[in-house]
């Protein structure tokens, strides 16, 4: 089917934000949710033909007739009325912009004199109190663009991205200052225990970051004496020196993440490579991350072979989404829509949902929204490869028998040579074709089905 490009825009504007996993499968249409038949093809509507969303031929007939109307209605239009509504929302969007451009240089002034130390801290402490306020008058209620304004313009939204990070800046700064003022305020001064804090000479027992260090156990064992018990975690045999999930105000080092990526035998010039290793940090983190505390609160659980049937359908999905979000970050909601749906059937023809599994599932559906919206937010401000370095990174920990992973092909040809071994009279007809086996596991394990995967995890083949 045809679609003028005068109709692009009214189609996108009717597609849905979030869209389901059967409207991403192509089970239904996006825009009315019928079910695709024998006479009702899907149409597909990109980023790719196999992938993305679908639309039905009468809503397409419907929404292309609706952008005619519009356009030759917009053609009668006063011309002046139009170009006066344009310079209003205009000198909104600027006068909003210079508030924000504002807000931010008092955020930087405040966090750079709190930092300094050279304020009192009750003055710094009047200063926050108005940066805050002064932050809550700019942002609050910012206006969305009308209908006719650009839709891709991200002008405020940007804008306000880059003042929220600012005011994390100015607050640690802040509360870093007010934090040492209580402690010297509260204790008189003690110069005999300067020798302990390797101060200056001639300090006056008046501390300050530069001059304490409690050494890396000290708040473990403050907060046991409150009743907080946290346990020593075993050191990992490699430290992944990747920055937290939020993006902060300076770029992610691809330097660093390239010597981890190396360390783990991922070739950081080898763009399959490190696609595959970023859809398997993507599914980690997002997915796997999330699913521990809905499985502890569970009633029923799912099957190892359950587990890696749906990995393995993940890891696939989101390969695809991060190859088109090169081009558009938005293309990585279809991976979301899946992996936080929590009523979709598990693959390999599972039956098992999360929310049949009675464990709760809203921090779950919440941070895989939270990685997903983090590595898009990434692409844009950091660039697509940045952000493929760093969802690879977070995946170099991952064991070598996750589908997906560069030790994948060595755990498969391990796994063949034991399954030719077993007596497999009882196995199922899955497993009966050993070169086929082989190929599925190569390609897609979740093609094997449930019943497979059990049987091979029962007889220890994945270790």
């Amino acid at each position: 089917m045809h679609i003028p490009g005068y109709a692009h825009a009214t189609i996108r504007s009717a597609l849905p934000t979030v869209p389901t996993s059967r409207q991403v499968s192509a089970l239904v249409c996006c825009f009315c949710d019928d079910p695709f038949g024998k006479d009702l093809a899907p149409v597909p509507l990109g980023p790719t033909p196999d992938s993305g969303l679908f639309g039905c031929r009468p809503c397409l007939t419907r929404l292309v007739t609706q952008a005619r109307r519009t356009r030759d209605g917009a053609l009668v239009l006063n011309a002046k009325q139009f170009q006066a509504a344009a310079a209003e929302w205009e000198a909104r969007r600027g006068r909003c912009l210079a508030e924000l451009a504002r807000v931010h240089e008092a955020a930087e002034a405040v966090r750079q004199l709190a930092e300094k130390g050279e304020l009192e801290a009750r003055r710094i402490a009047w200063l926050y109190v108005s940066l805050e306020s002064a932050f809550a008058w700019a942002t609050d209620d910012l206006p969305e663009p009308p209908e006719y304004a650009d839709p891709d313009d991200s002008m405020l939204r940007d804008g306000k991205f880059r003042l929220d990070l600012e005011m994390i800046s100015a607050r640690e700064a802040v509360a870093e200052r007010l934090v040492y003022h209580l402690i010297n305020e509260g204790m008189p001064a003690e110069p005999e225990m300067c020798e302990e804090f390797e101060c200056p000479e001639g300090c006056d027992g008046r501390h300050d970051t530069d001059h304490i260090d409690c050494g890396p156990d000290a708040v473990f064992e403050d907060l046991l004496e409150h009743g907080f018990e946290i346990e020593r975690a075993e050191s990992p045999p490699y430290t992944v020196p990747v920055s937290s999930e939020e993006p902060g105000d300076r770029k992610l080092s691809e330097e660093d993440m390239a010597t981890v990526l190396t360390h783990f035998g991922i070739d950081v010039d080898d763009t399959e490579a490190l696609l595959s290793a970023a859809a398997v940090g993507l599914v980690a983190t997002a997915w796997e991350e999330g699913l521990d505390e809905v499985i502890d609160g569970a009633d029923i659980v799912p099957s190892r072979g359950e587990f890696r049937a749906q990995w393995s359908d993940l890891y696939r999905r989101a390969r695809t989404a991060l190859l088109s979000a090169r081009e558009r970050p938005e293309a990585l909601l279809a991976f979301q829509a899946v992996a936080a749906d929590v009523d979709l059937p598990w693959a390999g023809g599972s039956r098992f949902t999360l929310r049949s599994s009675g464990g709760p599932t809203e921090e779950f559906v919440k941070n895989v929204d939270n990685r997903v919206w983090f590595t898009s937010k990434l692409i844009r401000e950091q660039g697509w490869r940045t952000a493929v370095l760093h969802r690879a990174t977070s995946a170099a920990l991952v064991g070598p028998d996750h589908f997906g992973t560069p030790g994948w092909p060595s755990t498969v040809a391990t796994i063949m040579e034991r399954l030719a071994g077993l007596d497999r009279s009882e196995a199922p007809r899955a497993l009966a074709d050993l070169p086929k086996v082989e190929a599925t596991l190569l390609e897609a394990p979740d093609r094997l089905g449930v019943d497979a995967l059990n049987w091979m995890s029962d007889h220890a083949l994945f270790v």
